[in-house]
């Protein structure tokens, strides 16, 4: 499925954002690695569908209705098993926050390879027209606001300018036995993203925001996470 209709297809459903799954299908059709994963609905699916997956993996809930799945008790992290991946889908089902929700799911994921935590985000200026955005994650963003904007479409020169801007830039080089993280995995995510042919280009007229939080680099590539994809009222 193009990203074209993955957008179709929210807009069908009257979705105003497209789901986690949509959102990394999108990101693949445009080179960006993402873990593998499946969609489950109840637990024998994902008992059955976790057999297909390497070990550790995540749990996310999918619902329209809610924003902030770890507020929710809507994501568990590092499942071994099959039993444990079971456990994980009846405990979230029971959460009231879930329970009272309109639920399209659950995401059973792979977890990505450990690396150094990267925001890559977008928005449709009404003047300016798509911006990309990236920052270290954690603090950096929530608390530093640690980031740099270019104007839509970005050359590798100015994705390298935007990872020198950043004031934690020294991070990605390693310090305090951390391992380095990939900058030349950073500069070609953000060209898939921000690049003449890239996602927001190719995609300006239907994305009002996008955010990739976090995109995982390790030292030899990027993963993308997490993707949430705000569209344009049509």
């Amino acid at each position: 499925m193009s990203g074209f209709d993955e957008i179709a297809e929210a807009r069908n459903r009257r979705r105003s954002a497209l789901d986690e799954p949509a959102g990394k299908r999108l990101l693949a059709s445009f080179g960006i690695a993402v873990p593998k994963s499946a969609v489950v609905q109840d637990t024998v699916q994902a008992a059955s569908q976790f057999a297909g997956l390497t070990p550790p993996v995540v749990l996310k809930v999918m619902s329209p209705d809610i924003l902030h799945k770890s507020d929710a008790g809507g994501v568990k992290a590092g499942l071994q098993t099959a039993a444990e991946v079971e456990q994980a889908v009846r405990v979230m089902m029971a959460s009231p926050q879930i329970a009272n929700a309109r639920i399209d799911g659950f995401l059973l994921e792979e977890m990505a390879p450990p690396g150094q935590e990267i925001v890559v985000g977008a928005l449709r200026d009404p003047q300016f027209g798509p911006l990309v955005m990236v920052g270290l994650g954690g603090i950096f963003v929530e608390v530093l606001a640690d980031v740099a904007f270019r104007i839509c479409p970005i050359t590798r020169l100015d994705a390298e300018e935007m990872l020198d801007e950043l004031k934690g830039a020294a991070l990605l080089k390693g310090t305090r036995g951390r391992r380095p993280a990939s900058r030349e995995a950073i500069v070609d995510t953000l060209l898939k993203v921000g690049g003449e042919r890239g996602l927001l280009m190719t995609h300006a007229e239907d994305i009002r925001e996008a955010d990739i939080n976090p995109l995982i680099v390790s030292e030899s590539g990027a993963v993308a996470v997490d993707a949430r994809f705000i569209l344009t009222e049509a």
